[in-house]
């Protein structure tokens, strides 16, 4: 939950908070949490006090919901400042190359709680990176992503583009380009094969029509995950696709192998 007035963002979730405590903990510029909570966030609080900086124990957990707009607070909220997406640019694309890094783009994932997810499983498997396009299809960090990627958010680095086709053709030759599909010929156990020891961009689409049809164009390759059933006369899946944070996981799985 945002609010606009101060330009903060509420995170909420016993490990997003505890994580923000430990790696970053200059970002708070508040901090509520309740009775129970309490014994937990001293360390926190003397940090916040030495900053002149006001922290509290509410005396009804309902507060805490009135703060972070989610019945999913886990008891203690956390202020900080709204955080400013990077625009991705050539001298970072420039730099992936160069080090042979990947990351996940999102094709209009509009839904919180799978970009938080996403972003949980990216830092899990150690893929530093995730861009989301400038849309309004698209969910951006909001306090249910930040609670979703259990800490995640501290470890990983979000960039925005304001046109998918655009960065895919101007990454090309220098990053592999793949995409997910259901039509497609190869497996994600292909990825190290594709990649030939450069770095890549995977492309997500959301879970109603996939990747567009103008990002599909501008791939490489087009993968698809295996599902029951793919290597006999099955027409398709008994279920038409894995959410995509799922389906995140098994890629960045395999990248990481």
């Amino acid at each position: 939950m945002k609010n606009t007035k101060n330009n903060e963002l509420a995170v909420c979730g016993f490990a997003a908070v505890k994580t923000l405590e430990k790696v970053h903990p200059e970002k708070i510029s508040r901090l509520y949490f309740s009775e129970e909570r309490a014994p937990l966030f001293g360390g926190l609080c003397k940090k916040l006090a030495a900053a002149k900086l006001p922290y509290n124990k509410v005396k009804d957990e309902s507060e805490l919901e009135k703060l972070c707009g989610s019945v999913h607070h886990q008891g203690v909220v956390a202020m900080i400042h709204t955080p400013e997406i990077q625009k991705l640019t050539k001298d970072v694309t420039a730099r992936w190359a160069e080090e042979k890094e990947s990351a996940i783009l999102l094709d209009r994932v509009g839904n919180a709680n799978n970009l938080g997810a996403i972003v949980r499983s990216a830092a899990f498997f150690g893929i530093k990176n995730v861009i989301i396009p400038v849309d309004e299809a698209q969910s951006s960090v909001t306090t249910s992503s930040y609670r979703v990627a259990e800490g995640g958010m501290e470890f990983v680095n979000i960039y925005s583009v304001k046109s998918i086709e655009f960065l895919l053709e101007d990454v090309k030759d220098r990053l592999v380009r793949i995409g997910t599909s259901l039509d497609a010929k190869k497996s994600v156990s292909d990825l190290k094969d594709l990649c030939k020891g450069k770095g890549a961009i995977i492309v997500l689409g959301n879970e109603e029509k996939g990747i567009s049809l103008g990002v599909k164009e501008n791939c490489d390759h087009l993968v698809i995950i295996p599902f029951a059933g793919m290597n006999t006369e099955s027409s398709g899946p008994v279920i038409d696709s894995l959410n995509v944070a799922q389906a995140a996981a098994v890629i960045m799985y395999e990248m990481s192998r």
